[in-house]
Parts: structure tokens; C-alpha cells; sequence
């Protein structure tokens, strides 16, 4: 119990204010679930029931375009939730939201989510901030395809993920892509052809060098 309380606490943003009695509180609430690569864990339209929280691996939230094309909105990884906002207005899933690799989560069923949020307001505040900084990064989207071309979209995606994923080496940033490369162009709204096009150019230039499909190491982050 104890080695749980401690992981949450450091893993998840919205409990790190809460102390060790109160974080033991919201462990014994705690559904543990575990996805497979590939499963879906929420249709969009369909209820929901409980906060999830992403203990370890990515998902992708997303929604299909009138063209029957895939809009990734978000990616969330280790510490990041998803479904507050479904469950404090009683909306049905405004996306859907499928396991990018093996996936372990945390739920916390609907009203015990509610009776946290009445006794610890430090969470509330924890998922506004959250909230904001997701709202930021859908703007900066919008913002992205109004005054970006493709390529600069495909150098701001990089940049993104380096800060979220990026660790740091004698050889530069290594960064484990979350997406394959038509992932991000669904992520990014440019073509697929577009995003490998300009990793190969920046490979050629020599600010990255692509390990395999999933794994870049950024040599100069400047020059994105």
C-alpha cells in the first residue's frame, strides 16, 4: 500500500498536494485496469463512468473527420487522465481514446470522483490547470495550421515531443516518438508523406537522426 501511495503521488499531478493519509484514501478507490496495443478503452459517444489515469504506456484521443480521417486532439502517458470533464457535466465521450501500446490505468468511479473533489479542492484545482494547459496546446493547433506550413508544423511536433519525452545524451535528445509517421500527420493535419519527406530532409541536414521507425535523436533542437 505504502510503495502505491508513493507511485501515485509522484506519477500523478492531481494527488501530488495530498498527504500520505489522504493519498491512501484514493488508493483504496482505485479500479486497476490494464489495455493491450490497439484496444479501445473509450468510443466517442459512448458513458462515461469513471476518471481514468494513465499508471504507464500512451493512448490516443481522437475523433473522426466528415472525410473519414483520424484527428488525433490529444496523447496521454504516464500521469495524465482523462474523462473529468464527462463525468462533472454528464456528457457522453466527445472522443475516442485507443491504447498506442500496453497500457496500465487507474479509475476512480463516478461519485467516489465527485465526493474527492468536495473534500480536497486541491485536486479541482490541479485538473483546471491541466485543463488550461490542454486548452493552450489545442489553441496553439489552430494557431499552427492558420500561420505554419506543413514543415514548420512537422519541426513544432518534434519540439513537443522532446520536451514530453526527451532525454538528454551525449549525442543529443533521444526521443521515443509515441506516434508512427501517419500518426503524426493526423496529429499535426498535413499529409503523411509531408512528415516523412521533412524527418528525411532534417536527417540529410543532420539536426536529427531517425533510429528505426520510432526513435529520433534530436542533435540540434535549435534548428527546429
Amino acid at each position: 500500500m505504502k510503495d502505491v501511495s508513493i507511485k501515485l503521488r509522484k506519477r500523478v499531478p492531481i494527488f501530488s498536494t495530498l498527504n500520505a493519509e489522504e493519498i491512501n484514501r484514493v488508493v483504496n478507490l482505485i479500479i486497476r485496469k490494464q489495455y493491450s496495443r490497439g484496444e479501445m478503452i473509450i468510443l466517442e459517444g459512448s458513458p462515461l463512468n469513471s476518471l481514468i489515469i494513465i499508471n504507464s504506456g500512451k493512448v490516443k484521443a481522437f475523433r473522426d473527420t466528415f472525410e473519414g480521417k483520424e484527428q488525433i486532439l490529444y496523447i496521454f502517458s504516464q500521469g495524465d487522465f482523462f474523462g473529468e470533464k464527462n463525468l462533472l457535466i454528464n456528457q457522453n465521450a466527445q472522443y475516442s481514446v485507443e491504447a498506442l501500446e500496453e497500457t496500465h490505468a487507474c479509475t476512480i468511479k463516478k461519485d467516489d470522483f465527485k465526493k474527492l473533489l468536495r473534500e480536497y479542492s486541491e485536486i479541482g484545482l490541479k485538473i483546471i490547470e491541466e485543463l488550461c494547459n490542454r486548452l493552450e496546446r489545442l489553441e496553439n493547433a489552430v494557431e499552427s495550421m492558420g500561420t505554419k506550413n506543413a514543415e514548420e508544423r512537422v519541426n513544432a511536433v518534434l519540439i513537443e515531443f522532446a520536451k514530453k519525452y526527451g532525454k538528454e545524451s551525449q549525442n543529443g535528445i533521444i526521443v521515443e516518438l509515441p506516434l508512427s509517421r501517419e500518426g503524426i500527420a493526423n496529429y499535426i493535419g498535413v499529409a503523411r508523406e509531408t512528415v516523412s519527406r521533412k524527418m528525411n530532409l532534417l536527417q540529410e541536414e543532420g539536426i536529427i537522426e531517425m533510429v528505426g521507425n520510432k526513435k529520433v535523436i534530436i542533435r540540434n533542437i535549435d534548428a527546429l
